[in-house]
């Protein structure tokens, strides 16, 4: 008989994440196809970003509307490449909510404006735990874009 394959626990087991703190989120496109920057995915060199498509624009908005709707919660910072999103989140003490709402409802939020499913299942977090991650973090973000061509999936999941 075979085995079912065990799924792998991507949360912390046993951490509360209501709690405050700084989480770093990343967020994968279904089968990472590229449908968050234009077709040639060009970078615009000002600020390492890249030109986004239609759906781009609707994750920027959806990233904008999450300050708007969660009290206690901030972007730090955040990059859209063109098959995944990094997000540099805090949650301060007042706000009542957790990290998988807020990621739940932004991911619908995405797809029901697009039409179609955008997001793979799930997202990955790292929870950060002193202000050299942070900085790493944020580091990572901005240089994020400059390292796109030597990404795995970089001519994977064109359209």
């Amino acid at each position: 008989m075979m085995e079912l394959q065990k799924r792998k626990r991507i949360r912390l087991e046993k951490y509360n994440y209501i709690q405050n703190g700084y989480y770093f989120i990343t967020i994968c496109t279904n089968d990472r196809k590229q449908v968050l920057c234009d077709k040639d995915c060009i970078i615009i060199e000002e600020d390492n970003s890249f030109v986004l498509s239609e759906i781009g624009d609707i994750v920027l908005m959806s990233i904008g509307n999450i300050e708007k709707s969660y009290s206690g919660v901030n972007i730090e910072n955040y990059v859209i490449m063109p098959n995944h999103i990094h997000l540099l989140i805090s949650i301060n003490k007042n706000a009542e909510t957790s990290i998988s709402k807020i990621i739940q409802q932004t991911k619908g939020l995405v797809t029901r404006k697009a039409g179609f499913p955008v997001w793979q299942k799930s997202f990955y977090d790292h929870i950060i735990r002193n202000e050299n991650d942070y900085y790493e973090i944020v580091r990572y973000i901005q240089m994020n874009p400059l390292k796109w061509q030597n990404d795995r999936y970089y001519l994977v999941g064109i359209e």
